[in-house]
Order: structure tokens, then sequence, then C-alpha cells
């Protein structure tokens, strides 16, 4: 390889790291859950999307174990080559059924899902509207896509008015509106309500990445739009989060949607299947979603006392409802050292900064957990103060 070539890497490297925003990886030995081992250490856990405890739920490893002796290992290939089980079918029926749409699709991950969504669907005398801060994966399926593209400023429903008005003038034949349900580095959840109103007016379709919400916001977790108690026409999500924290995402909608999705979806057409152990505790972590509202009940009970306890401290945080909720610190190597303070006091937790949000705006991503108790958050919070103090957060 080109000396020149390594050169440029490893000084990209080396300003990376000097502008504090080098992302380091910590060794994991247990099962993720409210507590994990770290180092030869157990350690609370803050910052897992693992919402509802069950990625180590007993009936999710049991249902994968027993997946494998009838079924197999993994398919060695694509779905319409020789990779489709009957299990994925069924997975794909329940998940339309949980979800309220005809039909699903299924692919190795959320991010396969948005990369494989528009381009089948909309081509050049179409439009794309996309929030401004929707998931990457939105932002690079959108780029594959050959439709018009518009963006609108965060939750602007003027500047996304405005930008429907002008696809409309331009003479669009179709729109679709692109969002996320819950914009992941705030926690904040969609104005649905708006945006499908905006959408009936100007006869546009509308898609939820709903990624941080499926299982365990609305009634029987079945999402943002259940929330809001309205309805949209396409949603993505996965399997990776609340369901079980393992892998795979999903496209649910109406049937023609996913009919051209089966034969055009490039990420579908040419990934392998979901290995059976995957799809088997998927179809387990629905039934334990839809049983599980004491485990809801927990997840928002833990956010609001979470959430007091760090303003009561001082911290400065930002509102909301969802167990997403973020201590606003201001720039990268502050995040980073209150991070590593924080784990020397005992509480996992990591700092997000440029590129995954803006210069000026890191943070620290906290997100709440059904199986942790106030015990736990208790002695978070008190870790909290101790970082806080000496990292000069808190005076």
């Amino acid at each position: 390889m080109a000396q020149e070539f390594l050169s440029d890497i490893a000084a990209t490297l080396k300003d990376i790291e000097a502008e504090g925003l080098y992302k380091r990886e910590r060794l994991i030995t247990s099962p993720q859950g409210g507590h994990i081992a770290v180092g030869g250490r157990d350690v609370i856990n803050l910052c897992a999307n693992n919402y509802l405890g069950l990625a180590d739920h007993p009936a999710l490893i049991e249902a994968a174990r027993k997946a494998m002796e009838p079924k197999g290992f993994g398919m060695a290939s694509v779905r319409f080559i020789c990779g489709t089980q009957d299990i994925h079918r069924q997975l794909e029926h329940r998940l339309a059924r949980f979800l309220g749409k005809d039909d699903a699709i299924l692919f190795a991950a959320c991010f396969d899902a948005n990369g494989g969504l528009f381009e089948p669907l909309l081509g050049p005398e179409d439009a794309i509207i996309s929030d401004a801060l929707n998931h990457a994966s939105i932002i690079d399926g959108i780029r594959l896509c050959k439709a018009k593209r518009y963006r609108y400023q965060n939750s602007d429903m003027t500047d996304l008015e405005t930008k429907l008005r002008e696809a409309r003038e331009a003479g669009a034949r179709h729109i679709m509106i692109a969002t996320d349900g819950v914009f992941s580095m705030d926690g904040y959840l969609a104005k649905l309500p708006e945006i499908t109103a905006l959408a009936k007016k100007y006869d546009a379709v509308v898609m939820v990445d709903d990624c941080h919400a499926t299982g365990f916001m609305g009634p029987k977790g079945e999402g943002t739009p259940a929330h809001f108690g309205v309805d949209v026409d396409i949603l993505t999500g996965t399997l990776g989060k609340a369901l079980g924290g393992g892998i795979g995402g999903y496209i649910a909608g109406p049937q023609p949607v996913i009919d051209l999705l089966r034969q055009r979806a490039r990420p579908y057409l040419f990934s392998n299947s979901l290995p059976p152990a995957i799809v088997m505790s998927g179809l387990e972590a629905i039934r334990l979603v839809e049983e599980g509202d004491d485990l809801r009940k927990n997840l928002f009970d833990n956010a609001r006392y979470w959430r007091a306890g760090l303003e009561v401290l001082g911290f400065t945080v930002l509102p909301g409802e969802h167990p997403i909720i973020p201590v606003m610190l201001g720039e990268a190597k502050l995040a980073q050292a209150m991070a590593a303070k924080l784990f020397d006091e005992g509480v996992y937790v990591s700092g997000f900064f440029f590129p995954v949000v803006p210069r000026g705006q890191a943070r620290i991503r906290t997100q709440m957990n059904a199986a942790l108790t106030h015990d736990d958050l208790n002695r978070a919070l008190e870790a909290f103060e101790k970082a806080g103090k000496a990292t000069g957060v808190l005076s």
C-alpha cells in the first residue's frame, strides 16, 4: 500500500484525537443489561438502547437456542435465492399485525431498511422532504434515490409546509415526507399530528423511522404514531433496541409497497437472511412487548425520576418525555472527561460529540432501562454529582 496514503490516514486520526473527537470502545464481558461487567468491574449501564431490559431476558435466550436445532445456524443465502424459511414470513406477518400494517419486510438492520427504501419507490419526477435531524441511514438512503431532495428544519412545521408547497409547485409527481419518530440525540418526538395533517393537505406520503420508539411508546408499545393516535404510511424500525437488542430491521406498510421492495430493494436482495435464532427471538420479543405494560411503566417512572434528579443537581438537561435524557456539556473534551470520571465512579456512559452532534453541542446521552431500580439511579446520581464537580461542570 502507498506510504503517502497511510500517512494521510494517520494524520487524520491524529487530528481527530487532538480535537477530543476520538472514539474508544470498552470491552464488555457480560450480557447487555442494566448492570454490565467491564474490565472486571460491575458498572451501572446508562447508555444502551435496551429500553425494556430484554437484551438478557431468559425467554429470548431460550427462543434463540431452541431455534437452531430445527432451523440451523444461518441461511448462507439471500432471501430470493435460497434464504427464506417459514419463520421469516411468520415474523414479517407478526410485525405487520403488531404495527397495524398490511405486511412487513425484514432487513439485516434498520440502516439497511432505510438505505433500501427510497430508491425503489421514487424517481426523478418525485420529491423527498426530510427533517434536518433524521438518522444518518435516512440521509444515506435518500442520497441513493434520484428524487428531488428538500430538507426542513427540525420539527419546523412552517418550513415543512414551505417545502411541500415548493415541491408541488415544481410539479412533483409523488412527495414523501421522511422523519424520525424520535430524534435520538435529543429525545424529542416528531410532531406527527401536524406532519400527517400537512401530508393530507398536500397529498404526500409519510415515512417514519421508529427505531427509538417501537416497543415502549404508545399503547402496547406500537410506536410514535400510536402514541399520538395518528396513522402513517410507512414505518421502519429495528429488532436491535427495545425488541431484544439483537440485530435486524424492517419496513412495514401497504402491500404494494412491500411487494415492490421485495423486488428491488438492494440491501434486501443482496444481504444474507436473518439467522433463525434472531427471527425466533424476535417473535418472542413481540409477545413480551405486547404483554409488557409493567415494563413500560417502570421505564417511564425511571425516566421521570432520573430527569428530576439531574435537574436538582444542576445539570443542563434537554426537556422531554422520552427515556433518552441528554446531559448537555458543550465541548467534546469535557464530555469525554465527564464520561471517564463517571466510569471511575461505576457508571457506564458515553460522550457524544461532532460529527454525531453539531460542534459545541457535546453531551452525555443517558438512556433509561426498565430493569434499573431507584437504588441504581440514586447511585448513578451520586456519581454524576462527583464527576460534575471534579470536571467543573458543577460548582
